[in-house]
């Protein structure tokens, strides 16, 4: 699917993502308001919807760039912004011939933890006679990626400031390890803030000043003005939100913009019934609670089991009584999983329903 067309509702076949446009516009526009009131960039994580579509409307709303995770998603969305931030350490010969294409012609930073990573790129952008920018990141605190502390911050960027091709332009953070409610995260981000106030005090002593300090995740997206230096937040899930923002209650259901579209196909067994939504929709991701989603309708009916192509509903408890080919809708736990299993999106606005092709998605090289 390459290009948008409006579409019968009726006839749309399931199950497909659905996307609630005027929803989309609000969440951005509350999320750059409160970006604007705290003196932060907002550049959202466009891994939730790899849509152009999705893209312009955040762009719109206040977005000062945009964040992508793999080239496929820079190449796209460079059609939108000169302001790109690819938080993934580049390997290889072909993804560095593909960023260098991308550094002739937009401003793009790539997000890296090792000299193993920064030397090759380096000498990558020196051959091709462009310049990229380069984020430091430190892990806070979830274990998966970044130096361990503020030495080994300054150590790096300081080697970035000594090589050709590249230049030093801050720190990237993402404390995905917080996961709580609001209300419970204070500890949590006061610890964030400690060590990135420790990392950017041994950058000003070495003479490393950063121009960017990137951060936020969207369970803590309401409190990123709490951790001391932050210049800008990359919350992406808070354009759609799912059960996971509803469960730790960054998000209300009036907020959740994407849903998945199912039809009931069975309810012989008692107390079941089973959509046509399975793993291969929503994700066999067990996030934000027992099972895997719950419908956007009936809150109290949860997903509680997936196969490839059956979702089962479990309606003991509620009142609801499914008939074979009512068509209902499904707040997956995690959105962006759940997107990328899609080949086109149904968008909704208003009264029209169009399809809309999802083109950051996929690794290939992007053209139109």
């Amino acid at each position: 699917m390459t290009s948008a067309s409006e579409v019968d509702p009726s006839t749309v076949e399931t199950p497909v993502g659905v996307v609630d446009l005027e929803r989309v516009r609000a969440n951005a526009r509350r999320v750059a308001a409160y970006a604007a009131e705290h003196g932060l960039a907002w550049r959202p994580h466009i891994k939730t919807h790899k849509s152009l579509t999705i893209g312009r409307i955040q762009l719109e709303a206040g977005a000062t760039g945009l964040t992508v995770a793999t080239l496929r998603e820079a190449e796209v969305m460079s059609e939108l912004t000169d302001d790109l931030l690819l938080a993934y350490p580049q390997i290889g010969p072909t993804r560095l011939e593909r960023l260098a294409a991308l550094a002739a012609r937009v401003d793009i930073k790539v997000a890296l933890d090792s000299v193993d990573v920064l030397e090759p790129l380096a000498a990558a952008m020196v051959g091709a006679g462009v310049r990229v920018g380069v984020l430091v990141e430190q892990d806070v605190g979830m274990g998966r990626v970044g130096v361990q502390g503020p030495e080994e911050v300054v150590a790096l960027a300081q080697r970035a400031t000594d090589l050709e091709g590249v230049d030093f332009r801050g720190v990237l953070l993402y404390p995905g390890h917080i996961r709580g409610r609001p209300s419970d995260q204070d500890d949590g981000l006061s610890a964030v803030s400690d060590q990135v106030g420790k990392t950017l005090e041994a950058l000003e002593t070495a003479g490393l000043s950063p121009s960017i300090v990137s951060g936020g995740s969207t369970p803590t997206l309401w409190g990123s003005h709490k951790v001391r230096g932050l210049t800008e937040i990359r919350s992406g899930s808070c354009i759609y939100f799912d059960r996971e923002g509803l469960d730790l209650g960054v998000a209300e259901s009036s907020n959740v913009a994407y849903s998945v579209l199912a039809t009931v196909v069975s309810t012989s067994v008692p107390g079941r019934a089973v959509v046509d939504a399975g793993s291969k929709a929503l994700a066999k991701e067990a996030r934000g609670g027992a099972g895997y989603g719950i419908l956007a309708d009936h809150p109290e009916v949860v997903v509680v089991g997936l196969s490839e192509e059956h979702g089962v509903l479990d309606i003991e408890g509620t009142d609801w009584a499914p008939v074979i080919g009512e068509r209902v809708r499904i707040i997956p736990n995690h959105v962006c999983v759940s997107v990328n299993l899609n080949d086109h999106l149904v968008a909704r606005d208003g009264s029209t329903w169009r399809t809309m092709p999802l083109e950051g998605r996929g690794r290939g090289r992007w053209s139109r």
